[in-house]
């Protein structure tokens, strides 16, 4: 029915949300300690949009010939071997249940200070007793997050919807916010020239290496928008809306993106930016004075509810398509009265819920995520390539069709291959990151053969 379907402004604000995570308030930081000068910085954030909008008219036309529910899944079944479908799709949702746990803790330290203000007096958290009764509250805070939003998906698709239109105004809010210093504030120990930095001229390796090393936490922030081709189905007029609501979502968060971060080097300063921390708070606090923090804590525990309720909306769906195609247990394709997934929604909030408990800092996750979406990205953008070849038939049929084609493709698939080689490459800083990325993406190839090999015959059959 119409009424239960996404129009365009509610794909547009999913996009956004997607994408507008905690990174831009967080990440900002990962890049900056990464690049020798702020002309690297400012490129990293740059080269991120574009390649987001190579990806972006990608999917866009992956989205238009495959308008299914739980597309990111249908994507490698339909191009691929249904055992790498299997894997790559089972690595993401681990990755994305890694993301919104570690979100979600990020969320809850924001609002734990507000709680406790006594958290942000060195001589109170001096206390052991003190740090481990802060830790308990953050991960209660975490877990509750996870379960309100896990009921409002339960509500069905409108109410979720809804409730991300409006965390999605305030996070928007919020941002434009976050650049307000940029008129009315002006830090003196600000790099003299945003884009250049004469103290300090590495190598081209050293150049090429940082670049790499920024890309992976840009990466982080600019990624999600490939996930909207999850709701396929669900999307009134999909041909249409689908590339309009992901071309109008990518164009907002490049805008806001590189304002942010021009706000962040100007304000703040490009060194002091490396090591600050709460960066959005000493923003705010610029314009608004000390009290402002509070404010903004408050503000940027929303922005959290927003990612993890379009999270909590987009991977069931996924979940659904596998089990629709009987490689996870038909049980997953099951609906309640409101047309929510509740056993592939219970599955994957239970499992953040779980990562919670053990999840590392967001450093360490941020590594560990990007490298196993690293191989998701390349690989469901080189199904164009085959896709197109089988769709011919949809030619000149109204659906959308990407200009500057195979370039842009190409463009995208390497880019992520470069950040997935310069995690690899950096050791030091990322360690076991890439290694254990591997062995995940193997274990989980090895598992869809060992079921196969347990199921009947008539089970292996498919459907698109």
């Amino acid at each position: 029915m119409t009424k239960n379907k996404l129009g365009l402004f509610d794909l547009t604000m999913i996009v956004i949300s997607f994408v507008i995570g905690m990174g831009i308030f967080r990440t900002p930081i990962n890049v900056a300690a990464a690049t020798p000068t702020p002309f690297i910085f400012y490129l990293c954030w740059i080269a991120g949009g574009l390649i987001a909008l190579c990806g972006a008219l990608t999917y866009a036309e992956i989205g238009s010939r495959l308008p299914v529910t739980g597309g990111y899944y249908k994507v490698f079944a339909y191009a691929y071997h249904p055992s790498i479908a299997f894997a790559i799709n089972c690595i993401i949702l681990v990755s994305n249940a890694a993301s919104m746990a570690a979100v979600a803790l990020v969320g809850s330290e924001y609002i734990s200070s507000v709680i406790i203000p006594q958290s942000n007096d060195a001589a109170y958290m001096a206390d052991i007793a003190n740090q481990q009764s802060l830790r308990t509250i953050q991960i209660v805070i975490a877990l509750a997050a996870i379960v309100i939003f896990y009921v409002v998906n339960l509500l069905g698709l409108r109410m979720s919807a809804r409730t991300q239109n409006i965390l999605m105004i305030i996070k928007i809010g919020m941002v434009l916010l976050l650049i307000a210093p940029l008129f009315f504030a002006v830090n003196e120990n600000a790099a003299a020239s945003p884009f250049l930095n004469s103290e300090m001229q590495p190598a081209l390796r050293e150049y090429i290496k940082a670049f790499g090393i920024g890309l992976i936490a840009v990466s982080f922030s600019y990624g999600g928008y490939q996930q909207t081709i999850n709701f396929g189905e669900e999307i009134e007029k999909p041909a249409k809306n689908i590339p309009r609501g992901i071309f109008i979502g990518i164009f907002v968060i490049i805008s806001l993106y590189m304002l942010i971060n021009y706000a962040y080097v100007k304000v703040i300063g490009f060194e002091e930016l490396k090591t600050s921390k709460n960066i959005a708070a000493i923003m705010a606090s610029k314009v608004f004075g000390a009290q402002a923090e509070r404010i903004l804590s408050i503000l940027l525990f929303l922005s959290v509810l927003a990612y993890i309720n379009a999270v909590l909306l987009s991977n069931p769906r996924v979940m659904y398509a596998m089990g629709k195609d009987r490689i996870l247990p038909q049980a997953f394709t099951k609906r309640n009265s409101r047309e929510a997934l509740t056993l592939a929604l219970t599955a994957f909030a239970g499992a953040a819920a779980l990562i919670v408990f053990w999840a590392q800092q967001f450093d360490s996750i941020l590594s560990f995520t990007i490298f196993l979406d690293s191989f998701g990205m390349a690989l469901s953008a080189g199904s164009i390539f085959i896709i197109r070849k089988r769709t011919k038939h949809l030619d000149g049929t109204g659906i959308f069709s990407m200009k500057l084609y195979p370039l842009l493709p190409l463009i995208f698939i390497l880019a992520y291959l470069f950040v997935a080689i310069s995690i690899a490459l950096d050791y030091r800083n990322n360690k076991y990151a890439a290694a254990v990325g591997m062995g995940v993406l193997l274990f989980f190839i090895i598992l869809y053969f060992v079921v196969r090999s347990l199921r009947k015959p008539d089970a292996e059959k498919t459907e698109l």
